[in-house]
């Protein structure tokens, strides 16, 4: 079981980025599915979430920018980035609550490399 991250990159100020993460593996379901993002020099902060029915939460820097949405069907979850700052520059990790056989667990993808930057 396991989270694949993919669609990290660059981008100019007030570009867009869209990232994808995928659960693959032994799967029975999938709880709550979110994007956490981690600066040089600075903690690891939650960027968006969206549960199981997919209602959506964000930190107050994002909003408005950055739209968050998840596809049951692939087991993926999504993090749309529009209007991208310099201060959005980190690597950026998908958690999901699993539900396998032996329960359910968080997991953490590999982190995916944004940098914001003319």
């Amino acid at each position: 079981v396991q989270l694949q991250a993919s669609g990290g990159g660059w981008a100019q100020p007030g570009g867009s980025l869209r990232l994808a993460c995928a659960a693959s593996g032994s799967i029975l379901g999938i709880n709550g599915m979110a994007w956490y993002r981690q600066a040089p020099g600075k903690q690891r902060e939650l960027v968006a979430a969206i549960t199981s029915g997919g209602r959506p939460n964000y930190v107050d820097s994002v909003k408005g920018r950055f739209t968050i949405s998840r596809d049951n069907a692939k087991n993926t979850v999504y993090l749309q980035m529009n209007d991208l700052k310099s201060e959005d520059t980190a690597v950026y990790y998908c958690n999901a609550q699993l539900r396998v056989r032996s329960g359910t667990h968080d997991y953490w993808g590999q982190g995916t490399l944004v940098t914001v930057s003319s």
